[in-house]
């Protein structure tokens, strides 16, 4: 007689499957030393170097830190998705790890369930930092009221729309390290000609220009809304904070991020 066959096993319930997959992904990130470093301290440095060398009045009573907090988080927001995917992804695939990943019964969602969740863990612990050094040591005003709304979709919109393109990006390079070397100058480009590190108004129009193709510029004027008195919102290049504009951008970026995403990405490399 034959002996009957075993019936394969039951996989776990699906949210558990993404439960895990989700401890991993912080696990992995908070062990990496390099990675906390540089995605969650340096923006805090930055805020506490031109925060001490830049401490200047901009005019209605606004110094100019309260003005770089805005920037400085969207900055933040920037290294949490877009770099730390399009680096972390691309280092994945070139050692075997996304290629075993996709030949476990575990379904390919949850590792991307498990990035954004990581995404958005990293940027709310980087965002209260910054807040926290910045009311502490230079006394920044918090937002009010209805700002913290305006606070949350502008975060919540630009943190998808960098996460996509992050994961995009993932597939040009051949390795991490090709990765870093691509992803992080490009980054720092966008940081001096989106008003993160300047005051917007100051720069040059093709410069003004150039950022507004990217969700950068359009997150920290997002921000700068709910960070400045609405005097200042005459120093944008609109005359206003745009925020329809604003939110318009951010939301065509994350539908072509995620095409981008479904036409590039690969489990292994070429």
């Amino acid at each position: 007689m034959t002996a009957p066959a075993r019936e394969a096993p039951a996989l776990p319930p699906l949210a558990s499957v993404y439960r895990s997959r989700v401890s991993v992904e912080l696990k992995e990130f908070f062990r990496q030393r390099e990675s906390v470093v540089f995605t969650l301290l340096l923006p805090v440095l930055l805020l506490v170097v031109f925060g001490a060398v830049l401490n200047f009045d901009l005019g209605d009573g606004v110094s100019f830190t309260q003005y770089f907090m805005a920037g400085i988080i969207a900055a933040g927001i920037l290294g949490a998705s877009l770099q730390n995917m399009a680096i972390s992804i691309a280092t994945e695939r070139s050692d075997g790890t996304l290629k075993h990943l996709a030949g476990t019964p575990m379904p390919r969602s949850a590792f991307f369930i498990g990035k954004i969740v990581q995404v958005l863990a990293v940027t709310l612990v980087s965002i209260v930092i910054l807040l926290l050094v910045g009311v502490v040591f230079y006394g920044v005003d918090l937002p009010t009221g209805s700002d913290w709304l305006t606070f949350a979709w502008v975060t919540v919109l630009g943190a998808a729309a960098c996460t996509l393109l992050g994961i995009a990006i993932s597939s040009i390079a051949k390795n991490g390290r090709s990765a870093s070397a691509t992803v992080t100058p490009f980054a720092l480009l966008l940081q001096f000609v989106s008003g993160v590190f300047f005051q917007f108004s100051e720069i040059p129009h093709w410069m003004q220009v150039f950022a507004s193709l990217f969700p950068l510029k359009w997150m920290a004027q997002g921000l700068r809304s709910v960070f400045l008195p609405d005097a200042l919102a005459a120093d944008e290049p609109a005359g206003s904070w745009e925020l329809e504009r604003v939110a318009l951008v951010l939301g065509l970026w994350c539908i072509a991020g995620l095409v981008l995403c479904i036409r590039s990405f690969r489990w292994q490399d070429r």
